[in-house]
Protein backbone atom coordinates (compact mmCIF):
# COMPACT_ATOMS: atom_id res chain seq x y z
CA UNK A 1 0.00 0.00 0.00
CA UNK A 2 1.39 3.35 -1.07
CA UNK A 3 2.46 6.12 1.82
CA UNK A 4 0.10 8.89 2.11
CA UNK A 5 0.66 12.25 0.71
CA UNK A 6 -1.64 15.49 0.90
CA UNK A 7 -0.88 18.24 -1.22
CA UNK A 8 -2.23 21.33 -1.35
CA UNK A 9 -2.32 23.95 -4.28
CA UNK A 10 -3.35 27.74 -4.09
CA UNK A 11 -2.85 30.53 -5.78
CA UNK A 12 -4.42 33.75 -7.63
CA UNK A 13 -6.63 33.31 -11.11
CA UNK A 14 -4.76 32.01 -13.94
CA UNK A 15 -1.73 31.84 -12.04
CA UNK A 16 -0.88 27.79 -13.24
CA UNK A 17 -1.90 26.30 -10.09
CA UNK A 18 -4.28 24.28 -12.10
CA UNK A 19 -1.70 23.70 -14.35
CA UNK A 20 0.64 22.48 -11.61
CA UNK A 21 -1.64 20.42 -9.60
CA UNK A 22 -2.37 18.27 -12.92
CA UNK A 23 0.95 17.94 -13.48
CA UNK A 24 2.18 15.91 -10.27
CA UNK A 25 -1.19 14.61 -9.64
CA UNK A 26 -0.07 12.52 -12.49
CA UNK A 27 3.29 12.34 -11.41
CA UNK A 28 2.46 11.16 -8.33
CA UNK A 29 -0.86 9.23 -9.01
CA UNK A 30 -2.64 11.42 -6.89
CA UNK A 31 -6.59 11.78 -6.82
CA UNK A 32 -6.72 15.55 -7.78
CA UNK A 33 -9.82 17.75 -6.79
CA UNK A 34 -9.85 21.28 -8.14
CA UNK A 35 -12.14 23.13 -5.68
CA UNK A 36 -12.41 26.06 -8.12
CA UNK A 37 -14.67 23.90 -10.38
CA UNK A 38 -16.81 23.19 -7.32
CA UNK A 39 -17.32 27.00 -7.41
CA UNK A 40 -17.78 27.00 -11.08
CA UNK A 41 -20.06 24.53 -11.28
CA UNK A 42 -22.57 26.10 -8.27
CA UNK A 43 -22.37 29.08 -10.49
CA UNK A 44 -23.11 27.44 -13.79
CA UNK A 45 -26.54 26.07 -12.63
CA UNK A 46 -27.55 29.14 -10.62
CA UNK A 47 -26.97 31.34 -13.09
CA UNK A 48 -28.80 28.83 -15.25
CA UNK A 49 -32.27 28.54 -12.71
CA UNK A 50 -31.99 31.18 -10.50
CA UNK A 51 -32.91 29.46 -7.59
CA UNK A 52 -34.75 32.03 -4.30
CA UNK A 53 -32.95 30.25 -2.23
CA UNK A 54 -29.15 29.49 -2.81
CA UNK A 55 -27.69 27.64 -0.12
CA UNK A 56 -30.91 24.83 -0.17
CA UNK A 57 -30.74 24.50 -4.07
CA UNK A 58 -27.15 23.55 -3.74
CA UNK A 59 -27.71 21.20 -1.18
CA UNK A 60 -29.78 19.57 -3.55
CA UNK A 61 -27.53 19.81 -6.17
CA UNK A 62 -24.55 18.50 -4.75
CA UNK A 63 -25.76 15.90 -2.48
CA UNK A 64 -25.27 13.04 -4.94
CA UNK A 65 -23.50 14.50 -7.84
CA UNK A 66 -20.22 12.96 -8.39
CA UNK A 67 -16.69 14.80 -9.29
CA UNK A 68 -16.23 13.33 -12.60
CA UNK A 69 -19.60 15.05 -13.62
CA UNK A 70 -18.27 18.29 -12.40
CA UNK A 71 -14.92 18.14 -14.03
CA UNK A 72 -16.26 17.39 -17.55
CA UNK A 73 -18.49 20.06 -17.95
CA UNK A 74 -17.74 23.57 -19.51
CA UNK A 75 -17.52 26.08 -16.83
CA UNK A 76 -14.69 28.97 -17.96
CA UNK A 77 -17.20 30.87 -19.58
CA UNK A 78 -16.77 34.77 -18.92
CA UNK A 79 -20.50 34.90 -16.85
CA UNK A 80 -18.92 32.45 -14.80
CA UNK A 81 -15.85 33.66 -14.27
CA UNK A 82 -17.50 36.89 -13.35
CA UNK A 83 -19.94 35.47 -10.54
CA UNK A 84 -17.82 32.83 -9.17
CA UNK A 85 -15.74 35.69 -6.85
CA UNK A 86 -19.34 36.69 -5.73
CA UNK A 87 -20.71 33.57 -4.79
CA UNK A 88 -17.02 32.31 -3.20
CA UNK A 89 -17.76 35.73 -0.62
CA UNK A 90 -20.69 34.20 1.00
CA UNK A 91 -20.30 32.22 4.09
CA UNK A 92 -22.80 30.00 3.65
CA UNK A 93 -21.34 28.58 0.42
CA UNK A 94 -18.56 28.27 1.38
CA UNK A 95 -18.84 25.89 4.21
CA UNK A 96 -21.65 23.36 2.41
CA UNK A 97 -18.39 23.41 -0.48
CA UNK A 98 -15.80 22.55 2.62
CA UNK A 99 -18.29 19.88 3.58
CA UNK A 100 -18.25 18.46 0.44
CA UNK A 101 -14.26 18.51 -0.26
CA UNK A 102 -13.92 17.25 3.10
CA UNK A 103 -15.85 14.16 2.70
CA UNK A 104 -13.62 13.59 -0.69
CA UNK A 105 -10.92 14.00 1.45
CA UNK A 106 -11.53 11.23 4.44
CA UNK A 107 -11.76 8.72 1.15
CA UNK A 108 -8.25 9.29 -0.03
CA UNK A 109 -4.87 9.62 1.48
CA UNK A 110 -3.17 10.45 -1.74
CA UNK A 111 -4.63 13.55 -2.76
CA UNK A 112 -3.63 16.98 -4.09
CA UNK A 113 -6.47 19.97 -3.84
CA UNK A 114 -6.08 22.68 -5.56
CA UNK A 115 -7.92 26.27 -5.08
CA UNK A 116 -7.76 29.24 -2.84
CA UNK A 117 -8.10 28.38 0.64
CA UNK A 118 -6.93 24.96 0.79
CA UNK A 119 -3.97 25.22 2.70
CA UNK A 120 -5.18 27.60 5.09
CA UNK A 121 -8.36 26.33 5.70
CA UNK A 122 -9.70 23.03 3.90
CA UNK A 123 -6.23 21.20 4.92
CA UNK A 124 -5.01 23.19 8.02
CA UNK A 125 -5.91 20.31 9.97
CA UNK A 126 -7.45 17.16 10.20
CA UNK A 127 -5.46 16.30 7.76
CA UNK A 128 -3.04 18.80 7.14
CA UNK A 129 -1.39 18.79 4.09
CA UNK A 130 2.15 17.03 3.89
CA UNK A 131 3.53 19.94 1.27
CA UNK A 132 1.87 23.36 0.32
CA UNK A 133 2.54 25.60 -2.54
CA UNK A 134 1.19 28.87 -3.52
CA UNK A 135 1.33 29.85 -7.04
CA UNK A 136 1.54 33.41 -8.27
CA UNK A 137 2.17 35.00 -11.83
CA UNK A 138 2.29 38.48 -13.93
CA UNK A 139 -1.23 40.24 -14.58
CA UNK A 140 -0.74 40.45 -18.43
CA UNK A 141 1.06 36.80 -18.94
CA UNK A 142 -1.82 35.47 -16.68
CA UNK A 143 -4.70 37.32 -18.78
CA UNK A 144 -2.97 36.23 -22.07
CA UNK A 145 -3.15 32.70 -21.13
CA UNK A 146 -6.32 32.59 -20.32
CA UNK A 147 -7.43 34.60 -23.75
CA UNK A 148 -5.99 32.15 -25.46
CA UNK A 149 -7.92 29.58 -23.08
CA UNK A 150 -11.04 31.09 -23.74
CA UNK A 151 -10.23 31.04 -27.83
CA UNK A 152 -9.71 34.65 -27.90
CA UNK A 153 -13.77 35.04 -27.72
CA UNK A 154 -13.94 38.02 -25.74
CA UNK A 155 -11.44 41.11 -25.41
CA UNK A 156 -7.62 40.81 -23.91
CA UNK A 157 -8.44 43.75 -21.77
CA UNK A 158 -12.14 42.29 -20.26
CA UNK A 159 -10.13 39.06 -19.53
CA UNK A 160 -7.46 41.34 -17.69
CA UNK A 161 -10.23 42.92 -15.60
CA UNK A 162 -12.03 39.99 -14.88
CA UNK A 163 -8.54 38.38 -13.25
CA UNK A 164 -8.30 41.21 -11.77
CA UNK A 165 -11.39 41.67 -9.74
CA UNK A 166 -11.56 37.78 -9.03
CA UNK A 167 -8.32 38.11 -7.49
CA UNK A 168 -9.30 41.23 -5.32
CA UNK A 169 -12.60 39.70 -4.30
CA UNK A 170 -10.22 36.32 -2.95
CA UNK A 171 -7.73 38.50 -0.91
CA UNK A 172 -10.01 40.48 0.36
CA UNK A 173 -13.02 38.49 1.22
CA UNK A 174 -14.23 37.95 5.19
CA UNK A 175 -14.42 34.13 4.79
CA UNK A 176 -11.42 32.11 4.21
CA UNK A 177 -9.48 34.86 2.02
CA UNK A 178 -6.62 34.00 -0.14
CA UNK A 179 -3.58 33.74 1.30
CA UNK A 180 -0.36 32.53 1.31
CA UNK A 181 0.30 30.04 4.18
CA UNK A 182 4.11 30.35 6.01
CA UNK A 183 5.10 27.45 4.63
CA UNK A 184 3.44 27.26 1.50
CA UNK A 185 6.43 26.85 -1.21
CA UNK A 186 6.45 30.38 -3.97
CA UNK A 187 5.98 28.54 -7.58
CA UNK A 188 6.10 32.15 -10.32
CA UNK A 189 4.91 30.88 -13.23
CA UNK A 190 5.25 34.12 -15.18
CA UNK A 191 8.50 32.60 -17.50
CA UNK A 192 8.50 28.80 -16.41
CA UNK A 193 7.58 26.20 -18.57
CA UNK A 194 5.20 23.21 -17.61
CA UNK A 195 8.44 20.59 -17.24
CA UNK A 196 10.04 23.58 -15.00
CA UNK A 197 6.80 23.88 -12.82
CA UNK A 198 6.85 20.45 -12.52
CA UNK A 199 10.65 20.16 -11.77
CA UNK A 200 10.54 22.60 -9.23
CA UNK A 201 7.56 20.91 -7.79
CA UNK A 202 9.46 17.19 -7.94
CA UNK A 203 11.94 18.47 -5.77
CA UNK A 204 10.00 19.71 -2.99
CA UNK A 205 7.90 16.39 -2.93
CA UNK A 206 10.46 13.51 -3.57
CA UNK A 207 12.43 15.66 -0.52
CA UNK A 208 9.39 15.29 1.54
CA UNK A 209 8.87 11.59 0.20
CA UNK A 210 12.30 10.62 1.54
CA UNK A 211 11.68 12.06 4.77
CA UNK A 212 8.36 9.71 5.06
CA UNK A 213 10.01 6.57 4.13
CA UNK A 214 11.63 4.58 6.30
CA UNK A 215 15.75 4.47 5.70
Amino acid sequence: MKKSLIIACDGEAASGKSTGAKLISKKYKLLLINSGLLYRYASKIILKDKPKNIISYLERNFKNISYNKIKNQSLHSQEISNYVGILAKKKEVRSLMTKIQKKIIKKNNRICLEGRDIASKILNKNPKYDLAFYFKCNINIAAKRRWNDLGRKVSLIDVKKSLLKRTRLDKNRKHSPLKKVKDAILIKTDFLSKKEVLKKMSLKIDNIISRKTPQ
